[in-house]
C-alpha cells in the first residue's frame, strides 16, 4: 500500500505546482465521492498543501464504503474526517456539515454501474445536488462534477459549452445523461440566486485512484493483461475516445471551483485514440497479446462513437496547454494497478 500512497502523493506534487488553494486556509471543505479516482487526487492535493500550510482548515469525505488502506494516509491529519453514508439517502443528505467548499463528485462512472441502479443514479445527480446545497454556507463555492456523456447525439466533436445533446429519456444510459442534466440545471438555479456554483462536464479521466474490477474500458484492458495475459476485445475497437490523466482533470477542476466565471466548462484531454490502439498501446508496453474478433456489431449500451472536447475555455481562462501524453500516463497507471491486483 505504501507504494500507492507514494504515486499519488507524487502526482499531486505536480498539481499544486499548477494551482493556488491559499483560499483554502482556514476554511471547511466537503468531497462527495472522496473514495473515487477524482477524490483521491482532491484529497491528495489538500494533503500535500495542507502540510505545507497547517491552519484551523477542515476536511470531510463523504465515501459510501471503507476505502483503500492508503487513502487514509490522506486524511491523517487535524481537521479530517471520513463521513460514511449514502448520499442517495434524504436522511443521510440532511446530516452532513456545512461547508465552505462543496465538491460533488460522487456517482459511479462507470456505465455497468451506474445502469445498474438508475434510481439512485437518477438521485445523486438530482436530489442530492439541491440538498448540498442547503449545507454551503454563504458566500461558499459549489463544484457539481458532470458528464461529457451530456453531449450524447451530436454529431461532428469537438463539443462546446454551449452545445447540448439529442438523447430521448428511453435511450439506455438516460438515467445518467438526463440525472447530469438536472444537476447542472440545479446550479444554475442557485447561480441565478447569486450562488458561485459551476460544472464541470468531465470526460474520460484515468490514472491511480481506481477500485480493483473498474469496468471502464481502459482499467479492464490492464486488469485482463495482468490476469488473462491478453486482451481480448469485444468489438474491432474503433470508436474514438480522448482521455485525460487525472493530475489534469483536478488541476483544471481546482481552477473552475476557486476561479471560473462561466457556469459551465469542459475538462477533458488534447488527444484522440481509437479503443483498439489504446488496447495495442497497453499490450505492447505490457508485452501482452492482443485479440480482435473477425468482425463485431457490437453496440455497448449506447456509448458513443467520439468523445472529443473543446477545450479552449479552459485555455484562455487558465492557460492550461500541457496535458499528460497517453504514453506516460498509461504506465503510471499500469504501475498502479500493478500494485492493487498484488
Amino acid at each position: 500500500m505504501d507504494k500507492m500512497f507514494d504515486i499519488i502523493a507524487e502526482d499531486a506534487k505536480k498539481i499544486l505546482a499548477n494551482i493556488d488553494l491559499s483560499e483554502l486556509k482556514g476554511k471547511t471543505i466537503l468531497i462527495t465521492g472522496a473514495s473515487g479516482i477524482i477524490g483521491n487526487y482532491f484529497l491528495a492535493s489538500l494533503w500535500q498543501f495542507l502540510n505545507k500550510e497547517p491552519g484551523e482548515t477542515k476536511v470531510f469525505a463523504v465515501m459510501q464504503s471503507e476505502p483503500l488502506p492508503y487513502l487514509k494516509s490522506f486524511l491523517n491529519y487535524s481537521g479530517a474526517e471520513i463521513i460514511f453514508g449514502d448520499l442517495s439517502d434524504y436522511e443521510f443528505c440532511r446530516s452532513l456539515p456545512n461547508a465552505d467548499y462543496i465538491i460533488h463528485a460522487a456517482g459511479y462512472g462507470q456505465p455497468g454501474r451506474f445502469m445498474e441502479d438508475q434510481i439512485k443514479t437518477l438521485k445523486i445527480n438530482t436530489l442530492s445536488v439541491y440538498l448540498l446545497f442547503e449545507k454551503l454556507k454563504a458566500d461558499g463555492k459549489f463544484l457539481f462534477i458532470s458528464s461529457s456523456e451530456i453531449y450524447s447525439g451530436l454529431l461532428n466533436p469537438p463539443f462546446t459549452e454551449e452545445q447540448i445533446g439529442t438523447t430521448n429519456t428511453t435511450h439506455p444510459r438516460s438515467c445518467y445523461i438526463e440525472a447530469k442534466r438536472c444537476g447542472e440545471a440545479i446550479c444554475n438555479a442557485h447561480r441565478s440566486n447569486g450562488i458561485k456554483a459551476n460544472s464541470a462536464r468531465l470526460s474520460l479521466a484515468y490514472g491511480p485512484g481506481t477500485k480493483q474490477d473498474d469496468k471502464r474500458v481502459l482499467n479492464s484492458f490492464i486488469q485482463k493483461a495482468l490476469e488473462q495475459k491478453e486482451i481480448r476485445l469485444m468489438d474491432l475497437g474503433e470508436a474514438r475516445r480522448t482521455y485525460c490523466y487525472v493530475t489534469d482533470t483536478v488541476e483544471i477542476m481546482w481552477n473552475i471551483l476557486l476561479n471560473g466565471q462561466d457556469p459551465i466548462y469542459n475538462v477533458g484531454g488534447n488527444s484522440k485514440i481509437t479503443i483498439g490502439s489504446l488496447a495495442k498501446t497497453i499490450g505492447k508496453y505490457m508485452d501482452i497479446p492482443v485479440i480482435f474478433p473477425e468482425n463485431s456489431d457490437n453496440d455497448i449500451n449506447g456509448a458513443p462513437d467520439d468523445v472529443f472536447m473543446d477545450m479552449n475555455k479552459v485555455k484562455a481562462e487558465f492557460n492550461k496547454t500541457n496535458y499528460i501524453n497517453i504514453t506516460d500516463g498509461l504506465a503510471r497507471t499500469i504501475e498502479w494497478q500493478r500494485e492493487l491486483y498484488k
